[in-house]
């Protein structure tokens, strides 16, 4: 598949980028080359190959206990407050 200029043009368009003019035949080839890369997979016999869902099939996830704590950090979660009272930050009033 061969990308064109005003293709690589709609591309950055939809995807909100600005592309100079001058970028364009670069990038255009860039995403020719990457698409016939894509199409070269095609041609490798996947028909006795089971689907993965990861590298490692077997492996158990690791999981930690769901134990609720209060992190028994106030003093130095509060330290870089620029304002605080007791164990709470002070925040300027936004509504009146």
């Amino acid at each position: 598949m061969s990308v064109d200029t005003e293709t690589v043009r709609r591309i950055a368009r939809l995807a909100r980028i600005r592309i100079s003019d001058e970028e364009l035949k670069p990038l255009a080839r860039e995403l020719s080359a990457i698409l016939q890369w894509v199409e070269q997979l095609n041609e490798v016999d996947t028909e006795n190959v089971p689907p993965m869902t990861s590298v490692e099939e077997d492996m158990p996830m690791k999981k930690r206990k769901d134990i609720v704590t209060d992190g028994d950090c106030v003093e130095d979660i509060l330290a870089n407050a620029p304002a605080r009272e007791g164990n709470f930050f002070v925040v300027p009033k936004v509504v009146e």
